[in-house]
């Protein structure tokens, strides 16, 4: 098992998706983050009258590679720049990887 985690956060514009992945670089809490399109998320929440309806929305889904000690940091700059009311923040650890991969991370990370 490493330190490192992959960190995934999904938001319903590029812009924003580029945005929030640039401010995780500058902050130095993430070292590389894959912006990906045409993710299509379904779920349950509340409409403007606050029913609860089934979405269906088309997302960007950012996939952020941190390490561990550093996902306070990095959940607190997604939440502080993210428009969702409820952003996803999900930590995923990982197991192996490339060494070299790795190693870039961590002089990558502050």
């Amino acid at each position: 098992m490493t330190d490192k985690i992959v960190v995934l956060s999904t938001c319903g514009n590029e812009i924003e998706a580029q945005r929030i992945a640039r401010h995780l670089i500058e902050k130095r809490v993430a070292a590389c983050v894959n912006i990906t399109s045409n993710v299509r998320s379904i779920y349950r929440w509340k409409d403007a009258e606050g029913k609860e309806v089934i979405e269906d929305a088309s997302e960007f889904l950012l996939i952020i590679k941190s390490r561990r000690d550093l996902f306070p940091q990095v959940r607190a700059e997604i939440a502080l720049v993210h428009s969702y009311q409820v952003p996803e923040i999900i930590a995923l650890p990982v197991v192996d990887g490339n060494d070299a991969y790795l190693a870039w991370l961590d002089r990558e990370l502050g």
